[in-house]
């Protein structure tokens, strides 16, 4: 099957519906522009954008895919999280520039900058992992994973969230607005500095501790070239940074029109519609019995998040100097802590099974309604 379709036809065949029925979504693209640029509804224009994201990331992690597949499953892995990140970036990096360039909108721009990671964190852990858990145990009763691989993201995760009770605590013990910005930015370098150690490591100087474990089908080709992958995901890439941005400019009138909390919107909705490429790849290849794939896909995106996204998001701010902090609020911050000691303890003795998949939807779910009523 191997690079049986060229010449552009792998790319129009990704956004034909007739071989994906998510991409009859992919009529929401037109219809957000419209209700943006020609009827100026900015609540109708964030529903639609939401929904053209869906298919739009999965056509980024479908594109992803077909590029991962001529690597190894440890790199494939990580490039899946990775670009599967790409749409909490963009959407962040577009805020935090709005922010810069009209400073009225900064507070309403950086709030939900740090809803859109916490949630991304929570939905990856929770969401994402408690799917792929459930469907892999209701396909085979007891699947095991690297326990090493899981150890080291683990404890990635637990300093990411060291990082966000430190600004929390000081900024609770009465500590200056200022002050806080200045120490969560000095702590961003500091954990961009441990993600890249931590991918030396990975895929370094300790490559053979991410060796997969379990079975493989060995049945996955390519099945279009890698230059048709990459134009695939660049194109995909583009018209989710135009829908990132209408969506952006329009959630604070949206959350007005429809009563919602901006505070659910980011931590809730927008990693719901824009996950949906982890969604798809974690839980499949979870029935697979894949569970190390699966594992670096939904735990890989909720530590690129945590470690390496939020931090640079700070960093970026800094650099147009909009005062983003890793001071994400006593709920969030507490929300994190708790889904990652859980996901920590439900994982640790290196096998799952579709109770515990339910147990981390059920914290999901508990989590979504806090803050909804908050």
């Amino acid at each position: 099957m191997s690079d049986t379709h060229s010449g552009g036809s792998a790319i129009i065949a990704a956004f034909n519906p007739m071989n994906n029925k998510l991409n009859w979504l992919l009529l929401a693209v037109p219809i957000t522009a419209y209700y943006s640029l020609i009827a100026h509804s900015p609540g109708m224009a964030f529903l639609f954008s939401m929904v053209a994201i869906m298919p739009l990331a999965f056509i980024m992690g479908h594109a992803t895919e077909e590029i991962a597949l001529r690597t190894s499953e440890s790199i494939g892995g990580l490039l899946n999280a990775t670009f599967g990140n790409a749409v909490e970036i963009i959407i962040a990096a577009l805020a935090i520039y709005t922010a810069f360039s009209d400073p009225a909108q900064e507070q309403i721009m950086t709030n939900l900058v740090q809803a859109s990671l916490i949630g991304s964190i929570l939905g990856n852990l929770l969401l994402v992992l408690g799917l792929s858990l459930l469907w892999g145990g209701f396909n085979h009763q007891t699947q095991s994973f690297n326990q090493d691989a899981l150890s080291m993201n683990g404890s990635l995760l637990m300093l990411a969230v060291l990082a966000l009770i430190i600004p929390a605590a000081f900024h609770h013990s009465g500590g200056a607005e200022n002050s806080i910005t200045q120490l969560s930015r000095y702590a961003s370098l500091v954990l961009l500095a441990m993600y890249g150690f931590a991918l030396l490591f990975q895929l370094k100087t300790h490559s053979h501790l991410f060796a997969s474990e379990g079975p493989s089908d060995g049945h996955d080709d390519p099945t279009m070239s890698n230059k048709d992958a990459w134009t695939l995901l660049v194109l995909a890439t583009i018209l989710v940074a135009w829908m990132a941005e209408i969506l952006v400019h329009s959630v604070d009138e949206a959350a007005t029109n429809w009563g919602l909390p901006t505070i659910f919107i980011g931590v809730i909705l927008l990693p719901f519609f824009g996950n949906a490429a982890e969604h798809f790849t974690a839980v499949l290849v979870a029935g697979k019995d894949k569970m190390d794939l699966s594992l670096a896909i939904a735990i890989g995106s909720s530590v690129q998040i945590a470690v390496f996204v939020a931090p640079l998001m700070v960093v970026f701010a800094w650099l147009l100097g909009v005062g983003l902090s890793l001071e994400f609020g006593i709920l969030e911050t507490a929300a994190t802590f708790m889904g990652v000691l859980v996901v920590n303890f439900i994982l640790n003795d290196g096998k799952t099974n579709w109770l515990e998949g339910s147990m981390l939807l059920a914290c999901y779910v508990i989590l979504a309604l806090s803050f909804l009523m908050s």
